[in-house]
């Protein structure tokens, strides 16, 4: 789905990091140097970027069967 705005470990604030984290990634950088140069040290920060999968634009397919007035 969406990024979230926490961790849900630690409680800190990520989520203004996850652009510069895509962008670097796809232009290439290795995600563990992407996430070192950003500052996400924690563990369990590092884990919410690497295992996140956005999953949003195949979600939003089913409100035209699940929403508006049904």
């Amino acid at each position: 789905m969406m990024f979230p705005i926490r961790c849900f470990s630690c409680g800190a604030p990520i989520a203004d990091k996850w652009e510069k984290f895509v962008e670097a990634v796809e232009g290439g950088e290795e995600a563990g140097k992407a996430l070192d140069r950003l500052g996400i040290t924690r563990y369990c920060c590092r884990r919410m970027f690497l295992s996140h999968v956005e999953y949003f634009d195949e979600v939003v397919q089913f409100e035209t069967w699940f929403g508006k007035g049904r």
